[in-house]
């Protein structure tokens, strides 16, 4: 049985009444709406169906921030949606959204008002239940109760150009407070990846956590480990890049949370600082790259495990010991492991200093800059590296001077164009050289 039809208008009188906050008494404007999901809530609503601004971008513009992306909910259906648009893309097979691809490679999301199915309307085979119950159609006040904390529940009618509010979001805005919609305990073990969402919105936004929320973290911490590792894999490498996985990971390991989230991984507070200052480099515009996250998250190991005059094949025995577990349990890329393994044996050959044997070959070796960035940043938080930082810092100019001027001189090249060689004939067996032959100008006549 499926419910897939949008709500009528006998449903929409019928749903709680929200708290209206009109244009006048809040600071959402149009001209910070992006221009295409502007043209996507103009046409949507045209055709009859409701259209909002959800989520996210909705509390992000409250708050004066630039949101990230501009997701949209409507009554209207993937279908319904995808006959109002030619350049709309129905994706998801357990939570069918229509993505509209828009210039530049923008992608808007449109997604319809979802609710909770009541238990006679779910089917018999355990198969169908799990896409059922992410599939069934709603009204807008249904679908903000299935949203995971209230200040994500807020909704821009294109209408009225009004904030409607069903949970108490816009309360929770002015208060700087972050609350579960519904029981933590029961929202946390339906999606785990919402107690690292929860911890991440608490220290980017600077709210504070309330104390259901706080127990349910410390309740339900090891459930994280249910959470698919492809989705915690996409989600730290985002937190990297937003600069925010240092603090991120440092709360996740106060909760409890940090082992079962990262298979086992126990971090300490160099490991957190060094990727806190990772951070400060991509908050800088230094995007963070992966090789060099896997490094980061197992530097403090690797030094603790390979002294810096251990041999190549010993350190690679090392880093593979680190790696391997994570990278198979996370399906990482044997490349990208590779690189990472790399980085961290190269950073070993730093510690013996410029003047070790082989140190002029490390100069031009392809990992030695990102391991000297790495060992860089590991030195802000141990001074006693500066010194051999710096002296390598000075080395590579010299470096590469030194094996100029020692380079073997190669003759300059002709000018002109060089000469083809003649090649010899074969000859033919039993033929004489021509050496051998009479002389015309002396016949054995004349």
């Amino acid at each position: 049985m499926n419910n897939f039809s949008p709500t009528t208008p006998a449903e929409i009188v019928s749903e709680p009444s929200p708290l209206v906050i009109p244009r006048a008494q809040h600071s959402i404007s149009r001209r910070l709406i992006d221009e295409d999901a502007l043209k996507i809530l103009y046409r949507l609503h045209r055709h009859g169906y409701r259209a909002f601004l959800v989520g996210g971008c909705v509390r992000d513009l409250l708050l004066g921030r630039t949101p990230k992306d501009f997701d949209i909910g409507t009554n209207a259906t993937p279908s319904q949606i995808k006959r109002l648009f030619s350049n709309c893309f129905l994706v998801g097979r357990r939570f069918r959204l229509a993505h509209i691809h828009c210039a530049n490679g923008k992608i808007i999301e449109v997604a319809t008002f979802r609710r909770q199915p009541r238990p006679e309307e779910i089917p018999a085979e355990p198969t169908q239940q799990f896409r059922f119950v992410e599939n069934v159609f709603g009204t807008p006040a249904e679908d903000a109760f299935r949203r995971d904390f209230t200040i994500n529940a807020l909704f821009y009618d294109i209408a009225t150009f009004a904030v409607l509010d069903y949970t108490g979001g816009i309360a929770d805005l002015h208060s700087r407070t972050l609350k579960v919609i519904g029981q933590p305990e029961i929202r946390f073990r339906e999606d785990p990846v919402r107690m690292l969402r929860a911890i991440e919105l608490a220290k980017r936004l600077d709210f504070t956590m309330d104390d259901k929320l706080i127990q349910g973290l410390h309740a339900c911490a090891t459930f994280i480990a249910d959470a698919a590792p492809a989705r915690i894999r996409d989600r730290i490498f985002e937190l990297a890049q937003r600069g925010v996985l240092g603090t991120i990971l440092r709360e996740a390991a106060a909760f409890g949370m940090l082992a079962p989230l990262l298979a086992g991984y126990q971090g300490h507070e160099a490991t957190f600082a060094l990727l806190e200052r990772l951070d400060e480099r991509s908050a800088a515009g230094v995007p963070t790259e992966e090789p060099m996250l896997l490094a980061a998250l197992f530097l403090e190991r690797f030094l603790a495990e390979s002294p810096p005059h251990n041999s190549v094949v010993n350190a690679l025995k090392i880093t593979n010991e680190l790696l391997q577990p994570h990278c198979q349990y996370f399906r990482i890329a044997h490349g990208i492991r590779h690189q990472a393994q790399e980085i961290l044996i190269t950073v070993g050959r730093l510690l013996r200093g410029p003047g070790a044997r082989g140190a002029r070959r490390l100069l031009v070796h392809p990992f030695f800059a990102p391991a000297l960035e790495l060992l860089s940043l590991w030195s802000l938080d141990h001074a006693v590296l500066e010194a051999l930082i710096r002296s390598w810092q000075n080395e590579p100019l010299s470096g590469e001077k030194n094996m100029q001027e020692n380079a073997p001189q190669q003759s300059p090249k002709r000018s002109g164009r060089s000469r083809r060689r003649r090649r010899n004939r074969r000859k033919a067996p039993g033929a004489c050289s021509t050496s051998a032959l009479p002389s015309p100008s002396r016949s054995p006549e004349s």
